[in-house]
């Protein structure tokens, strides 16, 4: 395996970045040793002149997919050959080529074989049907890629097992949104695209888009530390406001997996976590514009330009550019944007590939970010409640502004039909300005001002991150393997610089701005930073019908806070330090029934770094998750329709909390979650297609959190209470239904109803948030019909009876508002 560490080395490498090159060169050397075995036990298996089948038709791509897999080959093609295609399925006893000329009879494709264990489908001369152009996945191999998406549907996904798994056969609860949903359903932001998904609360801080905050399975830190970008984590720093952002626009997918998911990514929540796939150069030219105008203002332009660089077609690019802005439904509020991401794939030959990224993104203006307090927010006070469209801040001091730059690469390389080698590696600078006023608290019992306080920061952060894997796929007997072992390394820095105070009261009902006096605090700055190295292996095992996951990681995680200010508490140079190892699992399994039944079950575990510190200033343990979950999957043959039914109990320990008087943590706090989930992904036919969710959630402290009444200083005993931002129901249904025939030719309807049950307003559980539901819909339409080819029109609405509601409150000080209605018609030409 060629690690490639020469790209991002510098000349004096750190200690822990050595020893991370010695863990990925050592995952290599242990591959190496075992190549000529396991390579023998692959040919051993390919060299058998027939097998016995036994295969229900159904759609080609499904049919075509599960022979490879027993048949143990490599079968290439891109998704676009099999659209729409069927076959009778297969019974009997049949040779390699055999089977394949009786799965391909009739569908105007053969497959070549290259070494006798590698084909690749082309058409048949004879038949003069068109060739159909790789559009979405070149070189695509059954069982080694995504797969094909119509519509909202998804075959496949890697984000439980960093390899391609059909959904079906992945032993843990996985949800896929697609482009094609996210356009549908008008998504403005990466939490927007999960809306339609069981088990995520994606507006836990309401109405704001300055971070995706996702809440999974009840949990929610305040961070956005759940979310990844080709693989790799995001690399953010949730203990400040340095937090990277990706707009939709630029993303092919998101996929969504449940539950703890350490194994294969070290530190995370325990909830789970978000995979965004950016879009990837396209092998045939694609050239698309668009411009959206909406309401507060909003109005946008972006491009996305793709297409071969030379005439073999070895080498693509791809340019997506965004120009955004909106007035934002609060006052004095604005959000800007601009971003830009060109991509290039190289294929070097058939075996190695190499996609070169980056992304650039300026955010002048960053929104609004804010809650209210409770009494006024979820109450009147004094007969008046607070406007949606309140803001307690300066219009002079408040903003935020936030540049980032990520530039990366994706290599892979197949040395045979055994080993795949893939290297993933990204570096990513970001600088966050940020002056803001917030509320705390009414400044008397009856009165309606609101305390006013100020903070500033100023932070730049560096960070890159390299995952080295080495995947082996082999027979041992009628048992297949799919093993994968890896070496992962990451590392950030973030300076910050902190300044707070105090800023006049302001009236909440009547506001009046221009008290912009700042009384300053002493001010606060730090140099933070993370080191994680973490190894791991995995075995994913077919056996018959079975399907098992084991899966093992090793790291070692180092945090390191440094002030670099004189404090009394603190002198200049302090340094707190903390070195952690933590050994984490996961084991699966899974049984696949003919009839498109599979029951599954499975345990998964997960830890995350405390950022905090206890009295003595020494660092707080690591929380640790756990999680078993049962569940049934269902894909009726023939299609891709997925039905899901998971229960789930997750418990999670060494929860960090404290006192308002105190400024030290105890991790005391223990929390267990469970409940279920059930997910329907139809496409009932060629035009109706169908979405469906429903999230029971119990969760609860199962060991007390410390906490204190706002009207009190005692300690409160919360156990068996729930926290805050967990609404026990949630459920959702979307249907979008196209015409394509008659008058109506060409229109695209599509409408949804969201509904969020009631939360807890406070971790005494004392006061509910109520439950809120609100509708969604669009309408479009292709203007190719009227004789415009290219040119599509979109309208969506969010909450179109503009309900008013409290997405959550984090504590009764701070409630959190709603999105109002927002609509925006959008117009795109494809050329």
């Amino acid at each position: 395996m060629i690690v490639h560490f020469h790209h991002f080395s510098s000349a004096r490498p750190a200690l822990g970045l050595r020893h991370a090159v010695r863990v990925a060169l050592l995952s290599s050397a242990l591959g190496v040793v075992a190549l000529p075995c396991l390579a023998q036990a692959a040919e051993t298996g390919a060299a058998s002149l027939s097998h016995s089948y036994n295969i229900p038709g159904g759609a080609l791509s499904d049919v075509l997919n599960r022979f490879a897999r027993e048949a143990g080959i490599t079968l290439s093609m891109t998704p676009a050959q099999l659209q729409g295609r069927q076959s009778a399925g297969l019974k009997g006893e049949y040779s390699t080529d055999q089977a394949l000329g009786q799965l391909l009879s009739g569908s105007g494709l053969e497959a070549g074989s290259q070494d006798g264990s590698s084909y690749v489908l082309r058409a048949l001369p004879e038949t003069g049907a068109l060739s159909l152009p790789t559009t979405d996945i070149k070189g695509f191999a059954l069982g080694n890629a995504l797969g094909s998406m119509e519509g909202y549907n998804a075959t496949h996904s890697q984000i439980a097992t960093k390899t391609s798994t059909a959904l079906l056969e992945t032993s843990q609860s996985v949800s896929v949104v697609t482009r094609e949903q996210m356009d549908d359903q008008g998504s403005q932001t990466v939490s927007q695209t999960m809306r339609y998904t069981p088990g995520v609360l994606t507006n836990p801080y309401g109405a704001t888009h300055r971070y995706d905050y996702v809440a999974m399975r009840g949990f929610n830190d305040g961070s956005v530390d759940n979310i990844y970008l080709d693989g790799l984590k995001s690399m953010g720093d949730s203990g400040t406001y340095s937090t990277m952002q990706i707009d939709p626009y630029f993303l092919e997918r998101v996929d969504i997996l449940k539950g703890p998911s350490s194994v294969l990514y070290g530190r995370s929540s325990p909830g789970g976590l978000v995979a965004l796939t950016s879009k990837k150069p396209l092998f045939e030219p694609y050239h698309q514009i668009q411009a959206t105008v909406g309401t507060q203002g909003q109005r946008g332009m972006g491009f996305d330009f793709s297409g071969p660089v030379d005439d073999d077609k070895r080498i693509a690019y791809r340019l997506t550019g965004l120009a955004d802005r909106s007035d934002t439904q609060f006052d004095h509020n604005k959000e800007k944007r601009y971003a830009l991401a060109p991509t290039l794939s190289i294929d070097f030959t058939d075996d190695t590939s190499l996609t070169l990224q980056a992304y650039l993104q300026h955010d002048p203006d960053g929104s609004y970010h804010s809650g209210m307090p409770a009494d006024g927010a979820l109450h009147q006070r004094n007969g008046q409640r607070i406007s949606e469209n309140f803001f307690e801040g300066e219009p002079g001091i408040d903003r935020y502004k936030r540049d980032q730059q990520s530039f990366g690469y994706q290599f892979e390389h197949r040395f045979n039909d055994v080993f795949t080698a893939r290297q993933n590696f990204r570096y990513l600078d970001s600088k966050v300005k940020l002056d803001q006023v917030y509320d705390y608290g009414w400044t008397t019992p009856t009165s309606n001002e609101l305390n006013r306080y100020y903070t500033g920061g100023d932070e730049k952060l560096h960070a890159f991150i390299v995952d080295n894997m080495l995947q082996a796929e082999f027979l041992t007997g009628a048992t297949k393997h799919t093993v994968l072992m890896g070496a992962d390394y990451q590392r950030r820095k973030t300076v910050v610089d902190w300044t707070s105070g105090s800023v006049a009261p302001i009236n909440a009902f009547d506001p009046v701005y221009g008290n912009s006096a700042i009384t300053y605090y002493d001010p606060v700055s730090y140099l933070r930073r993370l080191e994680q190295t973490g190894v791991y292996l995995q075995d994913l095992i077919e056996m018959d019908q079975w399907r098992f996951s084991l899966g093992l990681r090793q790291d070692w995680v180092e945090t390191s806070d440094e002030n670099r200010l004189a404090e009394a508490s603190r002198p200049v140079g302090t340094e707190i330090n903390d070195k952690r190892t933590k050994l984490t699992g996961r084991a699966g399994a899974l049984y696949l029934f003919d009839n498109g039944l599979a029951p599954y079950i499975s345990y998964s575990e997960s830890f995350n770094p405390n950022s905090y510190a206890d009295s003595a200033g020494n660092p707080l343990a690591p929380t640790d998750g756990t999680q078993w979950e049962l569940g049934l999957k269902y894909q009726p043959p023939g299609t891709d329709d997925l039905y899901t039914a998971s229960l789930f109990r997750i418990d999670q320990e060494n929860l960090a909390t404290k006192l308002p008087q105190e400024n030290f943590y105890r991790a005391v706090g223990a929390v267990r979650s469970q409940g279920l989930e059930l997910e329907a992904h139809l496409q009932l036919n060629d035009n109706l297609k169908l979405l469906g969710n429903y999230t029971f959630t119990d969760i609860e402290y199962s060991k007390s959190m410390i906490s204190t009444l706002s009207t009190a200083t005692d300690i409160i005993e919360n156990k068996g209470n729930s926290p805050t931002q967990a609404p026990r129901h949630m459920a959702s249904l979307w249907a979008d239904y196209r015409f394509d025939s008659g008058s109506l030719d060409g229109l695209r309807l599509g409408g949804g109803v969201r509904y969020v049950g009631y939360s807890w307003a406070d971790a005494e559980n004392t006061m509910k948030v109520p439950s809120y539901t609100l509708f969604d819909a669009s309408i479009g339409y292709d203007l190719g019909k009227v004789g415009l080819k290219g040119v599509d029109v979109r309208l969506n609405a969010n909450n179109l009876t503009n309900e008013s509601y409290i997405a959550s409150c984090a504590s009764l000080s701070f409630c959190y508002m709603g999105e109002e209605r927002n609509v925006a018609a959008t117009v795109s030409y494809q050329f």
